[in-house]
């Protein structure tokens, strides 16, 4: 009897963990370039039951191990909108931004230009180039982003292009130890190394949406909670049917 409450509980605080996991990704279904969170759950066993009466298949008792989450990098749905200053990445690539905190990555390619010329992020971090910060001059029309991330302008009244720089690209042979931050940057985790991208291209005018389906999150979320439910119901019978067997081994008869 202890067994099952036990493996409900276990169960429920796994549970809680996939509620907290799908409910961030639902939050973020709207944020450009975001890529959604996955639970990985694995089988904890416990010690075999030691009394002889137990059928070999009854020894072992299976508990729900909340081992994990991973990011799921796969690639989101692209929309035009014809901002030369919005890029979506095809490939595996990050663009690099400077933040206080140092270096960060980020997928969100809905960029701006601050007020002193530099191009940034929505969050108002700076966008780095292969050469540092790309600036700009106030001259400076006809933003152009090659597909390799070269960017020229027309500056003034010269027809002839003039280079601003190249978005730096970087790609992790281990992704999965990058650590996610607020405002959609990730950080390098342990052995997380950032490595020069040359094979992802730029699309100038055109943002990456999240990758989050809001119909599978949101069928996921009414899993997890009608699976809670049923369990609480289970917990309550068992601890129901405790209390009787404790209340009819202390009726003592006369």
């Amino acid at each position: 009897m202890q067994n099952t409450l036990l493996v409900g509980l276990s169960k429920q605080m796994v549970l809680e963990r996939q509620m907290d996991v799908v409910s961030n990704n639902i939050a973020n279904m709207n944020t450009n370039g975001y890529k959604a969170d996955r639970s990985l759950f694995e089988e904890y066993l416990s010690s075999n039951a030691h009394e002889d009466n137990f059928a070999a298949r009854d020894r072992r008792v299976s508990f729900v191990q909340d081992r994990a989450t991973f990011h799921d990098f796969s690639q989101g749905p692209t929309e035009e909108t014809k901002n030369p200053l919005d890029v979506a990445i095809d490939g595996n690539a990050f663009l690099v931004v400077q933040t206080p905190g140092g270096e960060r990555y980020t997928r969100e390619g809905n960029l701006a230009i601050n007020n002193r010329g530099q191009l940034v992020t929505a969050s108002g971090y700076q966008v780095l180039g292969t050469s540092g910060p790309i600036t700009f001059q106030q001259t400076d029309h006809d933003v152009n982003i090659a597909p390799d991330g070269n960017i020229s302008v027309l500056e003034g009244t010269s027809r002839l292009d003039s280079i601003r720089g190249k978005l730096r690209l970087v790609s992790f042979a281990q992704a999965q130890r990058l650590l996610k931050e607020g405002s959609n940057l990730y950080a390098p985790g342990e052995g997380a190394q950032a490595l020069p991208d040359t094979k992802a291209q730029i699309r100038q005018g055109f943002i990456e949406k999240s990758n989050v389906n809001s119909v599978v999150e949101m069928s996921r979320m009414i899993e997890i909670t009608r699976t809670y439910t049923q369990i609480a119901s289970l917990l309550q019978q068992q601890s129901d049917l405790h209390k009787s067997a404790i209340e009819k081994l202390a009726d003592v008869p006369n």
